[in-house]
């Protein structure tokens, strides 16, 4: 992960985003324009890994998105809306929310395997859906040499 990179422009065009989802939902009102998929997660990923100093998996690798200093491999989740879904059991998950204007915030960091019992039923589209409050209460319980130690704030 580059230590150069300008988060002060990268929340800019975060913006910038948010600014043109809520308009294409105003010229569009039947119509969703949310931030998500491809372009989320890797927002997500990015951010997760300078927070915690991640060693990011090339994109689209299945199973995890990045390895930790110590060698666990890391489900990386970035909302903007209440919940998240996981496709499979993470062996450490880290689940991340921003708001449009950010900031932001480390919703759940610990062992996958916590939330994916919590998680909802598999849908169809193979995921399991998890709420954020039901995530936050789930992380109050971690100790914390179960949680990866952050390296820096977040950065957007």
């Amino acid at each position: 992960m580059s230590e150069d990179v300008d988060w002060t422009e990268v929340a800019l065009h975060l913006d910038d985003l948010y600014t043109a989802s809520d308009a294409l939902e105003r010229l569009f009102p039947r119509r969703k324009f949310t931030l998500d998929g491809h372009l989320v997660g890797s927002i997500g990923e990015v951010a997760a890994a300078y927070i915690f100093g991640l060693d990011l998996n090339p994109a689209s690798t299945m199973g995890h998105d990045a390895k930790a200093p110590d060698g666990r491999n890391v489900e990386i989740k970035l909302t903007q809306g209440r919940s998240v879904a996981i496709r499979h059991e993470p062996d450490h998950l880290i689940v991340l929310h921003r708001p449009m204007g950010g900031p932001i915030r480390v919703v759940f960091n610990g062992p996958g395997t916590i939330a994916w019992e919590a998680a909802g039923k598999m849908q169809k589209n193979g995921q399991r859906p998890i709420s954020l409050p039901r995530l936050t209460a789930l992380s109050n319980g971690v100790a914390e040499g179960d949680r990866l130690p952050a390296l820096r704030e977040a950065p957007v």
